[in-house]
């Protein structure tokens, strides 16, 4: 009976790791394929655009990313001062603005007779405000809206990784007469580094990735030439091409991440050592600067688009009876439901799996299927349409069967596989830290008393890990509202969530219809956000 569970453990992981292998598999394969015309054109005019455009925008956003996520993650850790138990789980709302809502709300507030142009107009009277207004757009634009939509990534693990320093750490510091900025960057920010460069690797993937605020701001880049290749061109071969340049970027990050991890070594204190860290108190001038920044920070990244979309939904009533709201939160709610049960279910599956064979080959393939999340959504969109019609050309048609394009492409499963891709590492590995937690002499117990593998599974498994099930679902619901590229390629005709119709709305310049759909999709995802930070905080503070 071993042997037989073991086979379908392994068969079972096997076929997760190639479902998701499949479009990096598509992506090096197409590179070969013969183009159109298309090609030639854009190889001698706009693909290094597209390349030094994605560089521009990577270096920009991780060095703002670095300082504002750095920053503030250090102030709430070590130091106390007004607001600064309030900012640690505030600051992470902004995970509620996707890039492209960020992108609308600073195109509003900041364009000729915006929002910034009503208020001078209402303070000072009627002028010639536009020419005191500065624009925000292009790549500068697109530059600040993914800042401030993706500096928590950096915040969360920077702010875990200082909680976590001891207290000896600091008193160092002081017996070498060190000042506290001295102290910061020898001492606090090394130890903390390779919190900081896995969040940062993290914002480097999702920037690279970034569709919505890029394409709106009109900024060529290896995403947007993705989409209109496909889209403009009907070019599946050469979307797969810049797909190819695109995954070298991301290849390269990790290489680059673990290098820096190789390079130096970090040592914790052993537990008999570990002195809880004290927070000093600021007060007068550096408890308002402490305050100002971190105020700052989650007013520009939080408040500030939440406002402008509230003030175009309030002064525009009439959008909100253009869209149907039911209608779009029914279709999130749905996708969101299959979604998680789908990834719930295989990604237990593989986790009981590794857990009962203990095989090496099975770990290794496990490790392989939670690269999904590493691959752009709109790689693995195209990557998916071009499968699915090679597999039906080639495969499907051959046999005699009818074609199973229109099954998966334009369909909720195809929305649903792509997603299960896409999203499969946040409920593995989420699955797998609630599984480190139960030993396997439980399990040991268990059989002693006369439990089967799937009693086990069922009666003591489960229910240990019902927590952390929940919290994956939490997770996986904010990504799937905020996800925009996998969505607008493949949804059903006529199936729209909050994201895609703010973008619709956006892209034909109607930012007041898009400030509808965006309030809904903020405040929604915010709801997520904070349930989950009282999770985070509570394990960065453990």
């Amino acid at each position: 009976m071993t042997s037989k569970n073991i086979n379908i453990w392994f068969l079972s992981s096997l076929l997760i790791s190639f479902i998701v292998l499949i479009p990096i598999i598509t992506v090096f394969t197409s590179f070969f394929e013969s183009t159109s015309n298309y090609y030639e054109i854009l190889k001698n005019t706009f693909l290094v655009e597209y390349i030094l455009n994605s560089l521009i925008l990577l270096i920009s956003v991780l060095l703002l990313t670095f300082l504002l996520g750095t920053g503030t993650a250090y102030l709430v850790s070590f130091y106390k001062f007004p607001g600064s138990d309030f900012f640690k789980w505030a600051l992470i709302l902004s995970f509620a603005v996707p890039p492209y809502i960020y992108a609308y709300s600073l195109t509003a507030f900041f364009e000729n007779y915006g929002t910034a142009f009503t208020i001078l107009n209402f303070i000072f009277g009627d002028a010639n405000h536009n020419k005191y207004i500065p624009k925000f757009d292009g790549m500068l634009g697109a530059i600040l809206s993914i800042t401030f939509s993706l500096y928590a990534y950096v915040y969360i693990l920077a702010r875990a990784s200082f909680l976590y320093q001891s207290q000896n750490l600091i008193d160092l510091g002081k017996n070498l007469g060190f000042s506290k900025f001295k102290s910061f960057y020898k001492i606090i920010l090394p130890a903390a580094r390779p919190a900081i460069v896995a969040g940062l690797s993290l914002v480097a993937m999702e920037t690279l990735a970034e569709f919505g605020a890029v394409d709106f701001f009109s900024i060529n880049t290896l995403t947007t030439g993705i989409y209109n290749s496909w889209i403009a061109f009907d070019d599946l071969a050469f979307a797969n091409q810049i797909s190819f340049f695109l995954l070298l970027f991301i290849f390269s990050l990790f290489v680059l991440e673990k290098l820096s991890r190789r390079k130096a070594k970090y040592h914790l204190n052993a537990r008999g050592e570990f002195k809880q860290k004290e927070k000093f108190k600021l007060s007068g001038k550096n408890s308002f600067l402490a305050f100002i920044f971190c105020f700052f920070v989650f007013f520009m990244s939080f408040l500030f688009p939440l406002s402008q979309m509230l003030y175009w939904t309030i002064k525009f009533p009439e959008n909100l009876f253009d869209i149907q709201i039911a209608g779009l939160l029914l279709n999130t709610l749905y996708l969101v439901l299959l979604s998680s049960l789908v990834l719930i279910i295989f990604s237990l599956i593989s986790n009981y799996g590794n857990r009962v064979s203990n095989n090496k080959t099975l770990n290794i393939l496990s490790t392989l299927s939670i690269s999904g999340y590493a691959i752009p959504g709109i790689i693995l969109a195209i990557a998916f349409i071009t499968f699915i019609a090679w597999f039906d050309e080639n495969i499907i048609k051959s046999l005699g069967f009818l074609s199973i394009k229109k099954l998966f492409i334009g369909s909720v499963l195809g929305l649903v596989l792509v997603y299960f891709v896409r999203f499969y590492s946040l409920a593995f590995n989420g699955i797998k830290s609630g599984y480190e937690k139960i030993n396997i002499s439980v399990d040991e117990s268990a059989y002693l008393l006369g439990f089967s593998k799937r009693k086990t599974f069922t009666n003591i498994h489960i229910p240990f890990l019902r927590n952390s099930l929940l919290f994956i679902i939490i997770l996986i619901s904010l990504e799937i509202i905020r996800e925009l590229p996998i969505t607008l390629i493949l949804r059903p005709f006529n199936f729209e969530t909050f994201a895609t119709t703010a973008y619709i709305s956006a892209s034909e310049d109607l930012l007041e219809a898009a400030a509808v759909p965006s309030l809904f999709l903020i405040l929604i995802a915010s709801f997520f956000i904070i349930i989950t930070s009282k999770y985070i905080l509570k394990v960065t503070n453990e």
